[in-house]
Order: structure tokens, then sequence, then C-alpha cells
């Protein structure tokens, strides 16, 4: 048997079959360090890349003991961003479908308290959330800890970095001390051991190397102009075509800049940086994972957090100074086993830079001209995919079903038409083709006699608008 293989833990089989749907073939590095010490209850410190499969990693150990039949809270994992904590509560719910009805409540600021309250009130089995929310809810007496067997402390380097390590602890002294901790962190320097030392109990230690492999990710760095680099990435898009490209700038003035010049060479571009309010990140994500959007332009801490599957390119349009930053960055494309390309370009003040970067991955990194890409002179493609929004969502009672039987039935639309469906609290957002977008909204709206707005969905009149990057 493959020594890789999930089948060498001791899971059960109806776990097992779920694994190998979900496309879990073999286990990632950081599981196969990390899993046999986890599900043998050992308290863990887990050095490891993003993307690497540590979702996967703790959420298995949380899973293998969970109890379906026993309402309390058994799982709680601490995330730096609501985004972060979105997509591991997404992925716990996947790794728990074959187990029984097990609840996975996402606990985040930016959202309101009281439906969270309510939540609480019928009871969750793992709870994931931002230290913030988390200590509103202890205080208020909406949360009981007390049963806590296993704790996780993802990105924990990130969350001491943004000054959560009060409300950490204050987390931790709420849960039982006979517990198993499981610390998550992409670097562990001494400040955070000491501070973290008091949360764990003799614990194992494994290191993942951060390096990428050179025949998984493919890296390409430009000397430009300081004032050619805009321009320079939308050179590298038409080149390389990528499906979807992260574009990193050190700067929210340099992010928005970059947006609007591609924007302008007719790009659907958009830009992500840390003073958007909640509403305009969710919409902006949204747009960039349903494929209605091309390029998204982000500064390091707006891009915190964010697990974007199948990218096709990151472009770095500033060289990071922090070269594990830099690491972070290339290390969102090329993931599961898929290959990646990341292109930077690197104005003669930044060479300083590279150098770091080369020490730090014992190699040269590898010198392209700009001139060798060539530049067809077609037009920017826009992104293939249009954003329906819908003035209703889960208060409403709107579920994935309704809409894409709404939109494969009424508006005449094929599955393959149709895209991501994200339901909200209060909104809905459809990714249609967009070929047919315009089509398909005209038909929803046939008979409807509250006006051109307005689409019918299950006999019910929605307000309806298109988005677009």
């Amino acid at each position: 048997m493959n020594p890789n293989a999930f089948a060498t833990l001791p899971l059960t089989a109806t776990f097992l079959a779920n694994l190998d749907s979900l496309g879990y073939r073999e286990m990632t590095d950081i599981q196969t360090k990390s899993l046999p010490h986890v599900l043998d209850g050992r308290d863990l410190i887990a050095q490891a890349k993003t993307g690497s499969g540590k979702t996967a990693a703790f959420g298995i150990g949380i899973l293998h003991k969970l109890n379906p039949a026993w309402f309390a809270v058994q799982g709680l994992v601490l995330c730096p961003t609501r985004e972060l904590a979105d997509q591991v509560a997404n992925e716990l719910r996947r790794l728990a479908r074959g187990e029984g009805n097990i609840k996975v409540l996402t606990l985040t600021g930016g959202a309101p308290m009281r439906p969270q309250i309510a939540s609480l009130e019928h009871g969750a089995h793992i709870v994931v959330g931002t230290p913030g929310r988390i200590r509103d809810h202890l205080g208020r007496g909406s949360i009981d800890l007390s049963k806590v067997q296993t704790l996780v402390l993802d990105e924990a380097d990130r969350m001491t970095d943004m000054g959560f390590y009060d409300e950490i602890a204050g987390i931790v002294s709420a849960c039982p001390s006979r517990r198993q901790t499981l610390l998550f962190s992409a670097t562990y320097p001494d400040d955070i051991r000491r501070a973290t030392e008091s949360f764990l109990r003799n614990p194992v230690e494994v290191v993942v190397e951060a390096q990428h492999s050179g025949d998984q990710i493919e890296q390409r760095f430009y000397e430009v102009g300081f004032d050619n680099r805009d321009q320079a990435v939308g050179r590298l898009l038409k080149h390389f075509k990528p499906v979807s490209a992260l574009a990193f700038c050190n700067t929210k003035v340099h992010c928005r800049e970059l947006a609007d010049e591609l924007r302008a060479q007719g790009f659907s571009a958009l830009a992500l940086y840390g003073e958007l309010e909640q509403r305009e990140r969710d919409e902006i994500l949204v747009l960039f994972s349903n494929r209605s959007c091309s390029v998204l332009v982000a500064t390091d801490v707006a891009a915190r957090g964010l697990d974007i599957a199948n990218l096709g390119a990151v472009i770095n349009a500033d060289v990071s100074k922090d070269t594990e930053v830099h690491i972070h960055r290339v290390g969102r494309t090329g993931r599961a086993g898929e290959s990646g390309l990341a292109l930077t370009l690197c104005a003669p003040n930044e060479k300083k830079w590279v150098k770091l970067i080369e020490q730090y991955q014992h190699a040269p990194v590898s010198w392209h001209p700009l001139a060798e890409l060539a530049d067809d002179g077609e037009a920017a493609a826009p992104a293939p995919m249009v954003t329906l929004v819908i003035m209703g969502g889960k208060k409403d009672k709107l579920r994935p079903g309704d809409l894409l039987g709404a939109l494969t039935g009424d508006a005449g639309l094929t599955k393959e038409q149709v895209g991501k469906i994200n339901v909200f609290e209060f909104m809905t957002y459809v990714a249609l083709d967009r070929h047919v977008a315009e089509q398909a909204f005209q038909r929803l709206n046939l008979g409807n006699k509250l006006g051109r707005d307005f689409g019918n969905i299950k006999g019910r009149s929605f307000k309806m608008r298109f988005i677009d990057a």
C-alpha cells in the first residue's frame, strides 16, 4: 500500500470513501507528517505554507473524535480573517458529509450578532471564527466552550501580527485544560513560541519547507522601468492568457491605479485592499471566484486568508520587501498538484529584494526580457461570466437548487451556462455565461408586471441587476 494513502490511517470506511469522493487520493507532506500525531491525540505545532493541505489535516483530526449525537461545541477553529473562516468552515462541511448531521457554524465580525446567537441556541458541533467575535460571544454568555475537545489556531502568526493575542488567550482560558491543541503557522518565531507556550502540552513539532518546487511553479522575473510596470502587467496577461490572475501591489494606492489601468486596457479587473467595507469585499471575492472578474489586484493585507482555487497566475507588480511574503504570494498558484505560474516585475531599485529571494531559495532567479512577450494586438478578452445579483437570500428561503431550476427551466439555459451560485443572508449572486446572460434575464422577466428590474423564481418576484468587473 502507498505509505501516503489515507487508508493507512485509522479512519472508518465511510470516512475514507468520502475522502476519495472529494479527490483526496494521497496525503500532502503536512498531512503525512501531522495526521498520525493528531489522530493519536497529541498537541501539535505545524509550520506549513498556505495551500499545503493543513485544513484537512486538522479537520480530519476534529471529525475523527467528534460525537454527532452530542450537541455541544466539540471543535473550535480560530482564524485571522472572515474569509479564511468561511473557507475552513466550508471545507469542514465537505469532510463531514459522510459522518451524519454534523453542524459547523461560522462566527465572524462584519455580520449581525443576533442570527449567530440564535444559531448557537440551536447547537453546533464545530465553531469556526475570528478571535474578536468569539470573545464577544463569550462576553455575552452566548457560547459555551467548556466541552471543546480540539482547539485549532490557524495561521497563528497572522493572528498575533494582527493584535489578537489577548483575545486568543481569553478564549483558550474558556476551553477545558484537558483538550487537544493544534497550532498551524507559516512561521514560528521565538516571540510567538513564547506567547503560545502555555497553550500547548508537550507538543509534537512538524515543519514542511516553505519552498516551492521548480517543476510545480514556474517563476519568471522581468526588469521594468518604474513608470512602465502597470502597462507591463497588461503585456504579461495578454501573453500568458491565464484564466484568472492575482496581482500583488505593495500599497493600496498602486492597487487602485493598476486596476484602473487594466480596465482601461480591456481586462475585467477589481482592486482589493484593507479599507473596503465588508460588503464590497465580499462582492469582489464572489466576482473573482465565479469568473466574472479575471484579474484581482490586491495588497498582501487584503489577500490574507484567501484560498482561491484554480488560480492561473500570480503577478508581483511590486517586489515584496519580505522574502517570506514573496514565497506565500507565489504559493497561491500551483496548488493541489497543479502546475503554476508566478511572474515578477522588478524595477532597478528593487533588485536588492530579489537578491534576498535568491539567498532564501539557494538558487538564482530566472530573468527574462519583456521584449520576448508577443503582443498580437488583440484586445483583452472580457471575463467569461457575468454576475446576476438577486435581492433575496437565505431569509427568503432561496436555495441554489431553486435558482438552477429557474435558470435551466424558465430561462432556457443549460447547466454548463450557469456558474457558481452564492446564497447569502439577504442577497444571492449567480454567475452566468456572458453570451447568454441578458437573454436569460429577459426570459425570467417575461410576464412580470413589476417591471424590467424584476425576475420570477418559483413564481415569486425578486429585484435583480447585473454587476460586472
